[in-house]
């Protein structure tokens, strides 16, 4: 009796297929898995309502992972640092915030409202067209070339005019299909 059994369970092992045990590293037979982007974030502290520490990260999911993290150094000045992460490694980079800007002294402050008064009353006088600038006068030479060039450019005006006249009549007594030879693209 324990020899049929044993010749059963041996047969039903043989009828189960089992070719997904054995693993062939050269087959895969199974896809790898689409990449799986993500995000996160959270804030901190060290007691309920006391927040101390903040983490974002974001990943595209081909590798590239970009964060912040900050946190409170020991004196007590909040530090940020942004990063980004990928195949050529962890790239921090530390935000300090900006210093602010100096206060101007007494002396600095009457300059600039000295300045700023000056450059308003040169404004307004410029606007009002209060301005006493020479305006220069054409000389003898500068006159009769003046003179000159509008003479010739009327000469020139009445010449084309005469010219398009002369054209705009002969186009209207030629021949309809006429066309000039010296017109026409050569042929090759």
């Amino acid at each position: 009796m324990k020899t049929i059994l044993a010749v059963l369970a041996l047969a039903q092992f043989t009828l189960c297929d089992v070719s997904h045990l054995l693993h062939h590293p050269e087959e895969i037979s199974t896809l790898p898995p689409p990449p799986k982007p993500y995000a996160f974030g959270y804030a901190a502290g060290r007691f309920p309502g006391h927040i101390d520490r903040t983490h974002t990260e974001i990943s595209d999911g081909q590798g590239v992972v970009k964060g912040s993290y900050s946190y409170v150094d020991p004196h007590f000045k909040i530090r940020t640092v942004d990063y980004v992460a990928d195949k050529q490694g962890f790239h921090p980079v530390l935000n300090t915030p900006q210093r602010a800007l100096p206060v101007d002294s007494p002396v600095v402050a009457a300059a600039k409202n000295k300045h700023l008064n000056l450059y308003a009353s040169i404004a307004n006088a410029h606007h009002a067209g209060v301005i006493n600038a020479p305006v220069p006068s054409d000389s003898a030479s500068v006159a009769h070339a003046k003179a000159k060039h509008y003479d010739l450019y009327h000469q020139i005006a009445e010449q084309h005019a005469r010219i398009g006249a002369e054209r705009a009549a002969e186009a209207a007594t030629a021949e309809p299909n006429y066309v000039d030879a010296e017109l026409q693209a050569p042929h090759y």
